[in-house]
């Protein structure tokens, strides 16, 4: 048969859409970053400072979605998907299409995918600042547009993979692979994690609750930055470094390493976000272990980036694009160091909660991925618009901005976080914390200012080079490439099956017992008749995969090579790759932890007027800057009180452990020597300073006006009796009773004080359920016991001097395995 040539003019239209939309949302999540920078250093920065601006004629009671509870979220929205969302889809667009010498498979289906895309971003611009959340980090947007996220995902994928299937180039090229593993695994996670039970069109509760609620969204969390923020600019990496460079990749097999071990490995480090917690612990051990595991892939991945530039380091000096490229992958080497070493249950201790973690989050947003957005920018504009860059010198400027605003930002919170950590972890002679929160947060107050002008200055770069791309394609016409192809196909002796790709082969073969065994150890470690055979035969196919290596080198390679010129079998391989992980993690816990296994403390389920409260908070975003659980740590025991079980948040849709604790934990909020009364919340909540002086909290006064939404109740309720909340059988009329008659006896006391609310209005309802936080039935006490049944347990005694030592130690009571 003889070969067909042809030419074929590439779709760069949708690459031109995807790249002004980068730049635009760029801005705007910039933007929002700057301003949630300021509002932790100044209170007034929530609404108040236009209040101050228009001379009182807006009033910042009617700007609660100005607040940092709401504007934090679609902060991190719009860096995630509409930033970085828009750039990897501009480089996959681009790419995709020249390493497969094929046009785009569908029009339409581009076309498609820019506009719902662009209108996803708008729907969550609308949304999160009105408070409309499903209050979990990376995943707050409310349902129907967590589906319509899923269904533009589905046309990019279908537009890709039949892109895939009509190539003119036999074989796959690397920065593909990551693009495969990108599409395939971001679609498990974000259904998975997504899995929510509508009340209303606006309005929904996640699936799973509690500690499977918590474990499912950190392999989500913890894996979106892997599989977002990571693998797809690791193919932008591999594609536009060496046409920048003018250089091949350095190594072909370290790329081969890089990518099967980075697609393994990361989907199992999730569990390093709960260390400390009552999760059991051979799930900690698993996610540290695998985090330690990572260096070695991740830094393989940026030597090969970097030793691509080999021989063009000269041009480091004047090249704006070799510039961006170079510094993007050393951040995102270091980010990928700091990883892992914040893993290690030692740093954890310390970093966790603290301002450590959102350093280490922003060096690799903004050293990573932004400066690999900057110099693919660069790189494309004249490209695209067939024209030279406006001012090469305004790139230069950009980069040292940027660079500078970085350090700024990333040494700001290293400092921040390791000196709030250590004071947090200080106790007196006498066993008493010795430093308040609010102490804490006055001594890194500089350090938030240095954070926030690192901001205004990467902020500023990107507006340069946003004025540079402008001034250098206006009055340009667009141009489209072009190559002529010969079409070939694939040839007959490199076709695979699926059967032969996944199956019948030893690579895949020895991978998966060796994978299997270690696995039963991990999971079963604790059981020593399990564990340690499970341990041996782990080593020995290890020594077994490695002789079948070496053997048979040859028959591995010829199969890695003919996996290449077939799409379907390596796409199902990758999956495998990650959803093993994601099984062994998730499936225990969410057939084992359940109320019915619970064996010491069962949380006391929420009461109608409790329930509207946490909605309330969640809407709020309170659990941006509040924790809800004491960790194992001495410090925290002795500052917050016992450490948090997982029964006692077992009915929690969503969970609320939090990852940041700009306040302090609210685990025991309504128990112990935690407890305050009405009164104290009400001021606490319409002005913070009145109680707490120098706190940055903001102030909610519209709560004081607005009314809570009762006639939801009902219907909320039924969700929560449908995923196993153990609500007793209400009417709507007894829902609507009983939280009118809570609110009516907390605005009794609150009028016996001198404040006076109707008990309808929504500061009601969330200083029912602040009061509700903490409380438990011990299934462990008996009708004799002194303890009572719904209050927490105080924890173990100490002597002061012991309680010094061992103020930066776990406590020697373990967490239930």
């Amino acid at each position: 048969m003889n070969a067909q040539r042809i030419t074929i003019e590439y779709d760069d239209r949708s690459v031109r859409r995807f790249v002004i939309a980068t730049l635009i949302w760029g801005v705007v999540a910039m933007l929002a970053g700057v301003l949630v920078a300021f509002q932790l250093n100044y209170w007034q920065m929530n609404g108040k400072f236009i209040e101050t601006l228009t001379f009182g004629v807006i009033q910042s009671e009617g700007l609660e979605w100005l607040t940092f509870g709401r504007l934090r979220p679609l902060h991190t929205n719009a860096a995630i998907f509409a930033f970085v969302g828009n750039m990897m889809f501009a480089g996959i667009y681009y790419s995709t299409q020249r390493l497969c010498k094929a046009r785009m498979a569908s029009d339409l289906l581009s076309g498609l995918h820019f506009w719902g895309w662009q209108l996803i971003i708008v729907a969550a611009a609308v949304t999160l600042p009105a408070g409309l959340t499903r209050g979990k980090e990376y995943a707050e947007l409310i349902w129907p547009i967590n589906s319509a996220v899923a269904f533009i995902w589905v046309v990019f994928a279908l537009n890709f993979f039949l892109t895939l299937k009509r190539r003119n180039e036999p074989s796959l090229y690397v920065a593909l692979w990551f693009y495969i593993a990108t599409i395939v695994t971001v679609a498990m996670l974000y259904i998975v994690n997504h899995l929510s039970l509508p009340t209303s069109l606006t309005h929904s509760y996640p699936v799973f609750g509690g500690v499977q609620d918590a474990l499912v969204q950190w392999w989500y969390g913890h894996n979106a930055v892997a599989f977002f923020l990571t693998t797809p600019i690791l193919g932008i990496m591999y594609y536009f470094m060496p046409k920048a460079a003018d250089r091949p990749v350095y190594s072909y097999r370290l790329s081969i390493v890089h990518f099967w071990s980075l697609v393994f490995l990361y989907i199992w480090a999730g569990p390093h976000h709960l260390l400390h917690t009552g999760l059991p612990g051979w799930l900690q051990g698993l996610g540290m272990t695998f985090s330690l595991m990572l260096w070695a892939p991740s830094w393989g991945g940026m030597l090969n980036g970097l030793l691509t530039l080999r021989g063009a380091w000269g041009r480091l000096r004047t090249d704006p694009v070799i510039k961006f490229f170079a510094a993007g992958v050393t951040f995102y080497g270091m980010a990928t160091f700091e990883g892992p070493l914040l893993a290690i249950r030692a740093v954890n201790q310390l970093s966790h909660y603290t301002d450590w973690t959102i350093g280490h989050v922003h060096s690799g947003t903004l050293g990573w991925n932004g400066f690999m957005a900057a110099g693919m920018i660069y790189w494309l504009v004249p490209r695209l618009w067939d024209t030279k860059l406006h001012r090469e010198s305004w790139a230069n400027m950009h980069f040292w901005l940027g660079l500078v605003g970085i350090l700024f930002y990333v040494g700001a919170m290293w400092v921040s976080g390791i000196t709030q950590g250590l004071m947090l972890s200080e106790v007196t002679d006498e066993g008493t914390p010795k430093y308040r929160f609010l102490e804490t947060l006055d001594a890194i107050r500089p350090m938030m200012l240095f954070r926030a002008i690192g901001g205004v200055l990467y902020l500023s770069g990107f507006i340069l080079l946003v004025v540079n791309v402008w001034l250098s394609i206006r009055k340009k016409a667009p141009v489209n490439g072009r190559v002529e192809v010969v079409i070939e196909g694939v040839p007959a002796e490199q076709r695979m099956g699926l059967i032969e790709g996944v199956l019948l082969n030893r690579p895949v073969a020895w991978s998966l017992v060796t994978i299997a065994a270690y696995t039963f150890w991990l999971v079963a470690r604790d059981h020593q008749l399990v564990a340690l055979p499970s341990l041996a035969l782990g080593l020995i196919f290890s020594v077994m995969t490695v002789k079948s290596f070496k053997k048979h080198q040859s028959d591995w390679s010829t199969w890695h090579e003919k996996l290449l010129h077939n799409w379907a079998p390596f796409t199902t391989l990758a999956f495998i790759a990650v959803a093993i992980g994601g099984a062994v993690q998730i499936l225990p816990t969410v057939i084992l932890n359940r109320d019915k296994n619970v064996e010491d403390r069962i949380q006391q389920l929420y009461s109608p007027l409790e329930l509207a409260g946490r909605d309330l908070y969640i809407s709020e975003g309170c659990y941006n800057c509040h924790s809800q659980q004491i960790r194992t740590l001495a410090p925290d025991i002795l500052r917050y009180g016992d450490w948090s079980r997982l029964g006692e948040s077992i009915y929690d849709h969503p969970f609320q452990w939090g990852s940041k604790r700009t306040g302090p934990d609210l685990a025991r909020e309504g128990t112990g020597t935690n407890k305050k009364d009405n009164l104290w919340h009400y001021q606490h909540l319409v002005d913070p300073r009145q109680i707490s002086q120098g706190s940055n909290m903001p102030s909610y006064h519209w709560l004081e006006r607005k009314n809570t939404d009762i006639k939801s109740l009902p219907d909320k309720i039924a969700a929560q009796q449908k995923l196993g909340v153990p609500y007793p059988a209400m009417t709507r009329n007894v829902i609507e009773q009983r939280a009118l008659e809570q609110g009516i006896e907390i605005a009794k006391d609150l009028r016996a004080r001198g404040a006076f609310v109707d008990p309808e209005k929504q500061i009601i309802a969330m200083i029912a359920y602040l009061q509700k936080l903490g409380h438990f039935t011990d299934l462990r006490a008996t009708p004799t016991s002194p303890a009572s049944p719904t209050a927490p347990a105080a924890a173990p005694p100490t002597p002061a001097a012991t309680v010094k030592t061992a103020a930066n130690t776990t406590l020697s009571h373990p967490a239930p395995h």
